[in-house]
């Protein structure tokens, strides 16, 4: 019989298993479609750029052996504006005659790039790309090129920009998540682990690398092979660790995009599954236990030692009862989480797709802007109010991201009072943007509860952003911070002199995208996202206005040894 439950309890962990697994490929989907957009969006940011700058009179006349002075002020305003790394024109010869950098010491001034293919494809007449480490610099980059033409169509000279992925790398790596975006050589130009990068998913021919050496492209880098094996079924070896392993091949110039993702959540699930079916199997079993003391009662109502009988097995069934509601319980409490993790999953893919499908016209929309504000006589009112909505759309389209992230928390003690300073840090450009007087009551002792140290100052952070907002046009802003014990919970209250809440209610306020703020101060997710958090490691938040004025919001959290329902 043990063998018969053990073959099937593997059975059923196995099928588990796969299941889950396909669940968490469907949510790598999403994420990997989500990074896919985020990369095509920046290549796709800045590709007409270089176009308009190569109609640009100043850029035409400098070409043609005018004064470059002018040129070099004002490709460096461009490139502040616009937050490049650098813009810079050659002459047919591939010479450097002006460059926004002109005043550094790295300076592309009487540099010489006719050995760049970017360089080479824009003097034949088309848009030049390639992505390469910078020999002046050491900065790695990607560049876009076109040739720059005089009124008879004769190409003087060539503008070129250096875009940097280094926010796009960082932010992958602050998300915990493994990705690495390779070329069409297989080398890594991008990564969520530095440690990657520049490294090849498979060994060089030797064509490759003269022509890696010719361009100069990753000048002093040794292109080793990265410690990886791809697997069957979409799974993978990186770094001696076995990962859930999908790719993305629809980018330019033949590039490719690799996400790695951990199994251990569908390990967990289908573990889970197999709770539930010892559970089942529990109540089965008292369930013929309880069938089998009613037989034992009716066989011993003849006699009084019958009825004594009968009054032990009673009690070992009212034993037997309470361990099945205690089983009960926990299995109300696995479903619950079960069901949470699926409504999670269908959040995330719905914010990656939001995300996706916004990504590439808002990018378009910027180009347009952009090439709009170096025109002054078609820049209008009109440009800067659309530019406006734009940067809301792109702020709605990051918080959305919160919900496309799969991470798994781990909770631990957290100092409280460690946590409000840690936030009060991150909002000091805040404090001295609006002159706010901070006044805090701590305890002299430590507040600890059990959570998640970064989420908790995800959550102190807004609420202190929030406080401070609000006291932008007071004329003495105050933000009080309160942080207690009482009876068995921690308890943080943040009270400001601002313009309060208003008519509206704490309900409506943790509702996504509804906030107190006029248009374009906040996408109203913050207060959504805190709230969830704090209700994820169990606390409660409430929230009313003042009455001298302002708001006043109180978080509370259970002590560590405290139960949790």
């Amino acid at each position: 019989m043990i063998v018969a439950a053990i073959t099937v309890a593997t059975g059923i962990l196995r099928i588990s298993y796969s299941y889950f697994v396909s669940e968490e490929l469907a949510m790598s989907e999403g994420r990997l479609s989500l990074y896919q957009s985020t990369v095509n969006a920046e290549f796709d940011r800045f590709s007409h750029l270089t176009y308009v700058l190569s109609r640009d009179t100043f850029v035409m006349q400098t070409a043609q052996g005018g004064e470059t002075n002018a040129l070099n002020q004002r490709l460096a305003e461009f490139t502040q504006q616009a937050g490049l790394d650098a813009i810079y024109l050659m002459d047919t010869t591939g010479r450097t005659i002006a460059a926004s950098n002109y005043g550094d010491a790295s300076s592309f001034i009487d540099q010489n790039y006719s050995f760049r293919p970017y360089f080479q494809q824009a003097l034949l007449g088309g848009q030049g790309r390639f992505y390469a480490i910078g020999t002046t610099t050491g900065l790695p980059g990607y560049f876009i090129a076109d040739a720059v033409r005089d009124a008879d169509g004769v190409i003087r000279g060539v503008i070129a920009i250096k875009i940097g992925f280094s926010q796009l790398e960082e932010s992958w790596r602050r998300s915990g998540e493994q990705v690495l975006l390779t070329n069409e050589d297989g080398v890594v130009l991008l990564s969520s682990d530095p440690a990657w990068r520049y490294q090849v998913l498979e060994a060089l021919t030797e064509t490759q690398r003269a022509h890696i050496e010719n361009s100069r492209q990753f000048s002093g880098q040794a292109l080793a092979p990265l410690d990886w094996v791809s697997l069957p079924d979409h799974r993978a070896e990186i770094a001696g660790t076995d990962r859930l392993h999908l790719m993305a091949e629809t980018l330019p110039h033949g590039w490719e995009l690799h996400y790695f993702a951990s199994d251990d959540r569908a390990v967990a699930r289908s573990w889970l599954v197999i709770i539930f079916a010892v559970l089942l199997a529990g109540i089965a079993l008292i369930f013929l236990q309880r069938q089998r003391a009613r037989r034992v009662a009716a066989a011993l109502r003849s006699s009084e030692q019958e009825e004594a009988k009968l009054r032990r097995a009673n009690d070992r069934l009212a034993v037997e009862i309470s361990e099945r509601n205690t089983a009960e319980r926990r299995l109300k409490r696995t479903e619950q989480e079960l069901e949470r993790a699926s409504r999670l999953a269908a959040l995330g893919q719905l914010s990656a797709s939001v995300t996706h499908e916004l990504g590439q016209p808002i990018a378009a929309m910027r180009n347009h802007l952009t090439a709009a504000e170096m025109n002054p006589k078609k820049a209008t009112g009109l440009t800067s109010k659309i530019g406006s909505l734009v940067d809301r759309m792109e702020g709605i389209t990051r918080e959305l991201k919160f919900f496309a992230r799969s991470e798994n928390i781990e909770f631990k003690d957290v100092d409280l009072s460690e946590a409000l300073q840690v936030a009060l840090g991150l909002v000091a450009p805040n404090i001295d943007a609006y002159g706010v007087e901070i006044q805090t009551f701590l305890p002299e002792e430590a507040v600890l509860i059990r959570g998640n140290k970064l989420r908790i100052e995800q959550v102190m952070t807004n609420l202190l952003r929030n406080a401070i907002d609000a006291t932008e046009d007071s004329d003495r802003p105050i933000v009080q911070i309160t942080l207690e014990t009482v009876a068995c919970e921690s308890r943080l209250t943040i009270s400001d002199n601002g313009h309060g809440l208003g008519k509206s209610t704490l309900s409506e306020l943790q509702e996504p995208f509804v906030t107190t703020r006029e248009s374009g101060r906040g996408m109203g997710l913050g207060l959504a996202i805190s709230t969830s958090i704090i209700h994820d490691h169990g606390g409660a938040v409430t929230a009313k206005n003042n009455d001298a004025g302002g708001a006043v919001f109180v978080v509370s959290f259970p002590m560590p040894d405290a139960e949790v329902e």
